[in-house]
């Protein structure tokens, strides 16, 4: 059993290899080394349904076992293939939160900003407070 996190860049859809076996693929991109690693993962069966939640973009952590098998082709060639079948995603940190905390973070930045700039206009000394430009009873 291996873990590691990433961020999603593919989620592909269920594809119904055979009566009897689905299968549906998704690829991260870990970045924890110099170089990023891009790496694809397939769910199978009933587990197709765990990336759902999941959108492009989201940090997700995958659980997952490395598989390898041995097939001869036609001409009678040896190959061997790898696959990591992952059995657990969970979202660690989703691009729809960040981007709707981000938002709100501009928002009360902006308010504050606005606020302070009432605040320097208003300001004892300034033009604006003692009334010398304006014409206002108050």
């Amino acid at each position: 059993m291996f873990e590691i996190s990433g961020i999603l860049k593919v989620k592909n859809s269920e594809v119904q290899v055979s009566e009897k076996f689905r299968k549906r693929e998704f690829v991260i991109q870990e970045n924890s080394s110099q170089f990023p690693q891009i790496l694809l993962f397939q769910l199978t069966q009933d587990r197709c349904s765990l990336i759902e939640n999941a959108n492009i973009g989201d940090e997700i952590k995958v659980n997952f076992n490395l598989r390898g098998r041995e097939w001869t082709n036609q001409q009678g060639e040896v190959k061997y293939f790898n696959s990591l079948e992952a059995f657990r995603v969970d979202i660690v940190r989703s691009v729809v939160n960040s981007n709707n905390a981000s938002q709100m973070s501009q928002s009360t930045d902006f308010t504050a900003e606005a606020n302070k700039s009432v605040e320097t206009a208003a300001a004892p000394g300034s033009n604006e407070a003692s009334g010398a430009d304006d014409d206002l009873p108050f």
